[in-house]
């Protein structure tokens, strides 16, 4: 999984924050993503639960691949969604949670895979796989304090802090030793990507 930890450290090398484009069109899905990478955000995730998501995804996918971006799926749950997500073109699948078959079969089509963690043994598990990038969700719910405490036991992963993020509160999970913070709802805000473009 050398390939994966790879991928997201060129990922997220300029920019600390990924922006999740969560139910909205295909028209506003491309408006956003081309506004989080005016901004500098190269990382976008659009979640895939409607056939209109999938749409959004491949749009968004053709959208980056013009800036030479990357784009990945989120929500991937299931072994279809992963076989969704590479047909439309994704670089990397997000999920909410750990599944061993989700992650392998990532790997298995390609894809750079996110796993959602929120505990230690979780966060094991997913190391066992290889897996060093991992997403910490519900972040807002587990704390920045949950950040510092796995980085005695676990200095090599790094975590995507997702859930609950925004301008208000992204240095504050960052200095506790998250790596990334990923915003979704947040994005409703029309300002957010540009405040947190700043931030960070």
């Amino acid at each position: 999984m050398a390939s994966v930890a790879r991928f997201f450290d060129e990922t997220f090398a300029q920019q600390r924050v990924m922006a999740i484009l969560r139910g909205f069109s295909v028209e506003r899905t491309v408006e956003l993503a081309q506004r989080a990478w005016d901004n500098g955000i190269h990382a976008v995730e659009v979640p895939i639960q409607s056939a209109e998501a999938i749409d959004a995804l491949a749009a968004a996918v053709r959208a980056g691949a013009a800036r030479g971006l990357p784009v990945g799926a989120g929500t991937v749950v299931t072994l279809e969604h992963v076989a969704q997500a590479a047909d439309a073109g994704a670089a990397f699948t997000v999920a909410p949670g750990f599944d061993e078959r989700v992650a392998a079969a990532s790997a298995a089509a390609g894809l750079a895979h996110l796993p959602g963690v929120a505990s230690a043994s979780e966060v094991q598990r997913a190391l066992g796989l290889g897996l060093t990038w991992m997403k910490a969700f519900p972040a807002a719910v587990l704390g920045a304090g949950w950040f510092s405490a796995m980085r005695g036991p676990f200095p090599q992963v790094r975590f995507v802090a997702t859930g609950g993020m925004g301008a208000a509160n992204a240095r504050e999970f960052l200095d506790a030793g998250a790596s990334v913070v990923a915003v979704g709802s947040a994005l409703e805000d029309p300002e957010q990507l540009d405040r947190l473009a700043a931030a960070v």
